[in-house]
């Protein structure tokens, strides 16, 4: 006991010196510091919102065709439908600040948010949001919808993946899978919304590889029907959007049983809901509970107890069974066929990649606003304090953000334009484009979400301010519609096939943009300067070596794998380290391509002016942050520090058109937040709802 005294005496005294110690070295400090700081503090009347257009203004480019260039298409068909969704109070609209801002409210419970969901898109489609979707002609169609989704997703991406999955997967399962049959059945019942549509692909046991799913589909030629299963845990249908609670119909991919024969993965029609909502015999049905994100989604588990289907529920454009029994398909090649069935989901990952995007401009719409008003600390005596954005630090962390998602936009009206066009020989092209695409905008989404909460302080912590809830709302993507590390090691895998292929045939590269490797191999100048680092040129060398070097190492590697007794699956696996660093290579100096052919296509000098800053920072600092630049000898250390120069001056000339580039995006004020605009009157005591 008296041991425990002494050393809780012992704590207290060392506990005490170690105050007064802190205190003696603040006093020091204050007193060392007094003068400076009396001169720096005075009295100084309440901050006044000043908004950003007072002082940035007049933009030095016309920031409707800077929109129209971002947008790509249907601007007036956009317009409208932000419009309609304004004007209903489903829509959640709240007055802060003087302005109206509409946006899901969070603080329901995850069945509230599901039924205004479903209430949200009775909406839309009584107000003839939906017409033409599934039912509509050509490319116009097609592109009107795309243009409708990416409004939606900026209000509430649980609302547009809830109408994703009943149009793009369930209805695009109908359209590319099935044949006339099926669309006369289900495209306009669809569009109605007369049924509910699920996509029924995933597993508990299998994602990315859908190969392996274990769901079963067994032919019986008696009944002329298909015994659905699901023979273990592992094979329950996961994460199937729609499920839980709305969905009346899915599209089940299972593996196809004749007479004791595996024909692999095919896709099968099944009622799964009655029309007054109960679930139908032979099928369980349990709701996958909250997430971190998208609770107005309701994704749900099936399991199939010898459910029996109509033979004509098999979606038959790729293959078919007769009466008999038969297996009929013009590809006979099972590898061709089921790339068949994997070609059509392409659409998925085409939205999926353009709302990232969508998103990424929302939140930097809001941080770089924010920034524009926002002060703090003064660098002189008595002087103002300064706007965040005219921190170097503060343009750093943002402006190098803008110019990608500048180029990533350019990129997802490439990508959407390819996926228009599709064609049995571009199969392989869109597959590619759209999984490098996918991940790299994703990736980038995520990024620019935690880099924008953090810009914008506390502030960013309020749901109403809405990025630190679309970080929630938008981490799924990294992971469905194909998981990104697996996408990115399809595009090293596909890149390497096209080699593999040109080196044997001797023939030069055709496909895939790798037609640069046709030519000499860039030589990078000894010194870099800052005309040459800002020339096309250049950027496009410097990308073309990356992604030439990287393609010859990573066969390389794979071939001294094989050679080592290593299988050519094996040898691909061993390899993932080059393979990363090749899908990435693509990526970008795809997204590359398609902001220089933005540009070029521009006639307005000033547009044009301020499209090669952003084209600039886009390559400059990806050369700055990836370590392949240095790793592989592409660039010298000096030249790397020539380059990391360039990324801040950049910054500094970028700075004055911040407003004017986030103003182009062409989103309406109610759809960004709060601290966009005037904070002070948003958080004043005249708000608060007693």
């Amino acid at each position: 006991m008296e041991k425990e005294i002494h050393l809780l005496q012992f704590i207290t005294i060392n506990s005490m010196e170690k105050v007064n110690f802190r205190t003696h070295i603040l006093s020091e400090h204050l007193q060392n510091h007094r003068h400076a700081t009396t001169a720096t503090i005075s009295a100084s009347p309440c901050f006044s919102y000043v908004p950003p257009e007072v002082s940035e203004r007049p933009f030095s480019f016309d920031v409707t065709s800077m929109r129209k260039l971002m947008d790509g298409h249907n601007f007036g068909d956009r317009d409208w439908l932000f419009n309609l969704m304004v004007q209903s109070e489903l829509f959640n609209p709240r007055l802060r600040g003087g302005k109206i801002f509409v946006m899901p409210d969070y603080n329901h419970s995850m069945q509230q948010q599901r039924k205004i969901t479903m209430k949200r898109i009775e909406y839309l489609l009584d107000h003839g949001v939906f017409k033409g979707w599934l039912t509509g002609k050509g490319p116009e169609s097609e592109m009107k919808k795309f243009a409708l989704l990416e409004v939606i997703e900026i209000f509430d991406y649980a609302l547009a993946v809830n109408i994703g999955v009943h149009f793009l997967t369930w209805g695009g399962a109908i359209q590319f899978f099935g044949t006339k049959r099926h669309h006369d059945k289900w495209l306009s019942a669809t569009e109605n919304y007369l049924i509910n549509g699920c996509f029924a692909m995933t597993e508990l046991g299998h994602g990315s590889n859908v190969r392996g799913i274990e769901t079963t589909a067994t032919y019986e030629a008696n009944t002329g029907e298909f015994v659905i299963n699901t023979p273990c845990e592992s094979a329950q249908k996961y994460w199937i959007g729609g499920a839980a609670n709305h969905a009346t119909h899915a599209v089940v991919f299972s593996q196809l049983n004749i007479d004791g024969k595996n024909q692999g993965i095919h896709a099968f029609i099944a009622q799964i809901r009655d029309e007054n909502g109960n679930i139908c015999p032979n099928i369980r049905i349990a709701d996958c509970g909250h997430k971190i994100g998208l609770n107005g989604v309701d994704n749900g588990r099936i399991w199939f107890d010898n459910l029996r289907i109509p033979r004509e529920n098999l979606l038959n454009s790729v293959a078919d069974v007769s009466p008999d029994g038969k297996y009929l398909s013009a590809i006979k090649d099972p590898d061709q066929r089921f790339a068949a069935f994997m070609a059509t989901l392409a659409s998925g990952r085409v939205t999926v990649t353009v709302s990232a995007v969508y998103s990424a401009k929302v939140s930097l719409a809001i941080a770089i606003r924010y920034a524009l008003t926002r002060r703090a600390f003064s660098i002189t005596a008595n002087g103002p304090e300064l706007l965040l954005l005219d921190y170097p630090s503060h343009q750093r962390r943002l402006l190098p953000l803008l110019a990608k998602t500048y180029a990533m936009s350019f990129a997802g009206n490439y990508l959407k334009l390819l996926y228009i066009k599709r064609s049995a020989q571009l199969i392989k092209t869109i597959h590619v484009v759209s999984s490098a695409f996918k991940a790299t905008l994703t990736w980038h989404n995520l990024r620019i979400l935690q880099e924008c909460r953090e810009a914008c302080g506390g502030q960013g912590m309020k749901t109403e301010n809405r990025i630190g809830q679309l970080k929630g709302e938008y981490d799924v993507q990294s992971t469905f519609e194909g998981d990104n590390n697996v996408l990115m090691q399809q595009v090293s895998k596909a890149l390497l096939a096209e080699y593999m292929a040109a080196k044997k045939r001797n023939k030069p590269f055709k496909e895939l943009g790798l037609e640069h490797m046709n030519k000499s191999c860039p030589v990078i100048p000894t010194q870099l300067i800052s005309s040459t680092l800002r020339s096309t040129q250049f950027q496009n060398d410097i990308f073309c070596l990356r992604e030439r070097d990287l393609l010859n190492r990573f066969a390389a590697e794979v071939s001294q794998y094989q050679a080592q007794g290593e299988s050519k699956e094996s040898a691909f696996v061993l390899s993932y380290q080059v393979a990363e660093d090749l899908g990435k290579a693509f990526s970008d100096r795809a997204i590359l391509q398609c902001a220089i052919e933005a540009e070029n296509n521009v006639t307005d000098a000033s547009l044009k002016s301020i499209l090669g800053l952003l084209r600039s920072m886009y390559v400059l600092v990806i050369i700055e942050e990836d370590s392949a630049f240095l790793r592989y000898g592409y660039l010298s250390t000096d030249n790397a520090a020539a380059v990391r120069k360039e990324v801040v001056k950049l910054c500094g000339e970028i700075r004055p058109q911040a407003l004017a580039l986030v103003s182009s995006f062409g989103i309406p004020d109610a759809f960004l937040s709060p601290i966009a605009f005037d904070w002070v009157a948003a958080n004043s005591w005249s708000t608060i709802e007693n």
